[in-house]
């Protein structure tokens, strides 16, 4: 029973920590390289509290009411041309047997103390919840993060100073003159105007105080168009003479950056921003069009930070937690964050194992409108944040009118973030005063809207007359902000003239970088074979008390230490294994990305094992010796391509040391993240200078699987290179493509990957049937140094004055060729491969053509359909560059990339080998 005397002033919460070390389970783990446990934050509720609730329940019912649906009557709509009353019934006083003259505790509010009408309670509610700004708490997962909310809303104090006052005024009017000076100097360009968002350069001003106070070093965002050059001109410190000088046409880097460049408002930036005597760095990522998918690239480039600098996951000692050093912002536009699902796979991987980066600070920039398109049109929910709620992560609602009320949120917001490092949302609600750009009439669609926000004053001059009326500012000290940064922006437009583009691209992690050269280069990839002896055996050694899995241990195992005894059979999984792993002694880190990739989706690569007892992880890779650098990061990805794939794409972005490879569960569905391969993986180093290594395994081969897991589409990979047609390619090709044959050629391309001295994205048509294949082998010799990857690889079988015909073929289909040829006894036949498509390999090729002066037929002969695999891309090469015709043989053109029944397959599989061997003479 309560004892009415404990009852006394409300104290704080008691928070506690601990680790979960006791849990091993597999999805949890014990603690491998790039995953600790979490740190749990719980809570002891002091007993006064629980007394008090208990003894005013039906106070209590209505305080947790405005709590939990207080928001739904907050004034948070600056535009409310709808008017619309609202009345909510879970906050009528009568539904709790209340009545506005009962006597009521006070402090069951956090911060107030004695007795009080309920009346009187009620307008504390209505001023806390009610507002122009509301919060969403109450489905937090844990008492300890809601009775955090309640503490911060309820007695925070969150007051700003007549300095910091006049800053944000000036901040906002400098954005105002911005948008004006534009519109007047650049009336035809679409600038995408912060115009109704004004405040939200309040949002960053505050983050960089917060940030530089609690010692983050750097903060790494992802921005929509709306207001990014807003952002970039005024708090950023990118020169207006830069954008302006781009607004007239012209290139943002130097002419021999060999940029194609990119509309200005997909602009990056990295910017020092001192406050207070501290510094933090500020990195903007580049944007394309496809807004969202920035987003998962900022984290990878986040989570790469994190590993660079040992944090948190990556941490010797876990003394530090994800997050300290390293904080993501992702900018989000309203329409877009609840239409696109790379966010919801985006906040999926927010706390998966590898992929955690302690948490994000998000801003759903809320204009109420996407293009045209009404909000109540644009979305199945009632706010735009109501996507956060699917990973339990706390929404506040703010009105961006009030820049205060803005520096308050985000407050709330990175404190949250940095108490619990999971994400927390900012709904800012503001408006689009010009429409979707300014060239855009929005009262086609929208005529009550803009009726209403065409007869409202602006942000920054609301919050400038409020200052005057209250004596912070006058009217004189107004108009000398407004003026003073006209003339600082007239400044910069008259120096566009003599403006020389700087350049921003291979320094700091990249200044050992460069571009890649107009040559073709071969690299000696080669390691010394008794390591690579000692990396194999490593590869499938497990400690003394592990209990693997009986059937690995018998066939994975022995059979490992049996090739690599022997030397002479090495197969897929085992090359891999020594590839990442003389990386790995090499120093370099290796992330290994995807869907199931630590087994491998075909149950071949092992490099993650799972004690069948404990469901313990053991990466054998990780201990070849005690003294090693680098680490292989097994990263067992959610079922997502988009989010994924573009994470895995900012690992690389950011850094040039590490491999990072992605590896599609089956090729084609790489289709899945399209979006990320046309906007960023293809052309991110053409728009804007950013190189990139990615490799993309996509398992590829017509094995009778049916239409959906045949092929990875390799003729799209292709389209989208800069290859020539009708010139030599160097090795400055956007994409290099490959589809290799044996272990060895797989080995080599991912060292070289990292060898080089420059990045390009690598493709790989990666096999299944080959992982088994008892021809599909490479001995340990090729492995020596001296070694490299081939482009092509010729036909050591023919004799080459007795070839009459050259069939030419890419990937597993050679194999099948091959084993035809070799039964049927044809003699006059050379095969040769081509291992690289991309650059397409001409030298070797015309190397290779030389062994045979009678040849007189030459042959393309793929597995793909005719119009799909390499064919139209080879054909005219070899014509054009080689002077050859070449002959199709192969599948028909089809809508399909494959059949789905045995009985369609096998006659298909008969035709492709019997044409090129017997058909075409």
């Amino acid at each position: 029973m309560y004892v009415l005397s404990k009852v006394g002033t409300r104290q704080l919460i008691k928070w506690k920590e601990y680790r979960i070390y006791n849990r091993v389970m597999y999805n949890s783990g014990a603690g491998v390289f790039g995953h600790r446990p979490r740190v749990v934050n719980e809570t002891d509720v002091p007993e006064d509290i629980l007394i008090r609730r208990y003894e005013h329940c039906r106070a209590q019912h209505l305080i947790n009411a405005y709590r939990t649906h207080g928001h739904l009557k907050a004034t948070i709509d600056n535009v409310d041309y709808k008017n619309n009353t609202k009345h909510i019934k879970e906050l009528n006083i009568s539904r709790y047997g209340l009545t506005a003259s009962d006597s009521v505790d006070l402090a069951l509010l956090c911060g107030y103390n004695g007795k009080q009408p309920v009346k009187n309670l009620v307008d504390e509610l209505e001023k806390l919840y009610c507002g122009p700004i509301s919060y969403e708490f109450s489905y937090l997962e844990t008492e300890a993060e809601r009775e955090w909310f309640i503490e911060r809303i309820e007695s925070g104090s969150y007051k700003v100073d007549k300095e910091r006052r006049v800053e944000i005024a000036k901040e906002m009017l400098h954005s105002q003159v911005w948008d004006k000076f534009v519109s007047i100097k650049f009336p035809a360009v679409k600038r995408y105007c912060g115009e109704g968002a004004e405040s939200l350069l309040t949002f960053f001003s505050t983050l960089f105080r917060l940030t530089t106070a609690d010692d983050v070093q750097h903060i790494i965002v992802a921005m929509a168009h709306r207001g990014k050059l807003n952002a970039l001109s005024g708090l950023l410190k990118c020169p207006p003479v830069k954008i302006f000088h781009k607004f007239n046409g012209n290139p943002e880097f130097p002419d021999d950056s060999r940029a194609v460049c990119d509309i200005a408002t997909h602009l990056s930036a990295s910017s020092d921003i001192a406050v207070n005597g501290k510094t933090v760095r500020v990195s903007l990522i580049n944007n394309p069009s496809h807004l969202e998918c920035a987003n998962p690239v900022s984290m990878g480039k986040t989570r790469s930070k994190q590993l660079q600098y040992k944090e948190g996951d990556y941490s010797n000692d876990g003394s530090s937690r994800m997050g300290d050093k390293f904080l993501n912002v992702q900018i989000h536009g309203d329409a877009a964050f609840t239409g696109q699902g790379v966010n919801q796979e985006t906040l999926m991987l927010s706390r998966a194992p590898h992929f955690d980066i302690g948490g994000s600070v998000h801003v759903v920039v809320n204009n109420q409108v996407g293009f045209t398109q009404p909000a109540d049109r644009g979305r199945s929910s009632h706010y735009v944040t109501d996507l956060a709620k699917s990973i339990a992560a706390p929404v506040i609602h703010v009105n961006g009118d009030y820049p205060e009320l803005v520096v308050k949120a985000t407050n709330i917001a990175f404190e949250y973030q940095r108490q619990f490092r999971k994400d927390v949302f900012i709904d800012y609600n503001c408006f689009r005063r010009l429409g979707h750009n300014e060239l855009d009439d929005p009262t086609f669609t929208n005529p009550l809207l803009y009726k209403c926000i065409n007869n409202r004053k602006t942000i920054p001059d609301l919050y400038a007359d409020q200052l005057v009326k209250e004596g912070v500012l006058n009217d004189n000290d107004v108009n000398t902000i407004i003026e003073e940064y006209t003339q600082y922006l007239q400044q910069h437009y008259e120096a566009v003239g003599s403006y020389k583009p700087e350049v921003t691209y291979y320094q700091d992690q990249w200044s050992h970088m460069t571009a890649a050269p107009y040559a073709v280069e071969t690299w000696d990839t080669g390691v010394d074979e008794g390591l690579l002896k000692t990396i194999g055996q490593a590869s499938v050694r497990t400690p003394a008390d592990f209990n693997i899995h009986t059937h690995l241990a018998k066939t994975h195992v022995k059979n490992r230490l049996a090739k690599l005894s022997d030397g002479s059979q090495l197969d897929w999984a085992t090359a891999e294994a020594l590839a990442f792993g003389s990386l790995l002694m090499e120093g370099r880190h290796v992330r290994l990305s995807g869907e199931d990739v630590g087994r491998g989706t075909f149950s071949h690569r092992h490099v993650m094992l799972v004690d069948q007892l404990t469901e313990g992880i053991y990466i054998p890779l990780n201990h070849i010796h005690k003294q090693q650098q680098g680490f292989l990061e097994v990263a067992n990805s959610i079922l997502s391509e988009e989010a994924v794939l573009g994470f895995e794409y900012g690992m690389a972005y950011d850094c040039p040391d590490n491999l990072i490879v992605w590896e599609a569960q089956f090729g084609d569905f790489y289709t899945g993240a399209q979006i990320i391969v046309d906007t960023y993986v293809a052309s991110g180093e053409v728009k804007w200078v950013r190189s990139n290594g990615l490799v993309m395994l996509l398992p590829h081969g017509y094995d009778g699987a049916a239409s959906e897991h045949s092929s990875c589409r390799i003729e799209r990979f292709l389209q989208l290179t800069d290859s020539l047609e009708a010139a030599p390619d160097s090795e400055n090709v956007c994409l290099h493509v490959v589809n290799p044959t044996t272990p060895a050629q797989y080995f080599h391309l991912l060292r070289r990957q990292v060898v080089r001295n420059y990045r390009k994205p690598l493709v790989v048509a990666s096999p299944k049937i080959l992982l088994r294949l008892a021809d599909a082998v490479s001995p340990l010799s090729e492995f020596a140094p001296g070694t490299y990857f081939k482009p092509v690889i010729g036909d050591e079988l023919a004799e080459p004055l007795k070839v009459k015909r050259i069939i030419f073929v890419c990937g597993k289909h050679y194999y099948e060729l091959h084993k035809e040829r070799v039964k049927t006894k044809v003699d006059d036949v050379a095969i040769i491969r081509v291992e690289a498509l991309t650059p397409f390999p001409l030298q070797a090729l015309q190397k290779e053509l030389e062994k045979y002066p009678n040849a007189r037929k030459f042959i393309w002969s793929q597995e793909e359909h005719r119009n799909m695999g390499a064919w139209s891309f080879i054909r005219p090469r070899f014509e054009n560059l080689l002077g050859r015709k070449l002959v199709y043989a192969g599948r028909a053109e089809a809508a399909t990339p494959a059949v789905g029944t045995s009985a369609l397959h096998r006659p298909e599989v008969e035709h492709v080998l019997r044409e090129p061997l017997y058909n075409i003479k």
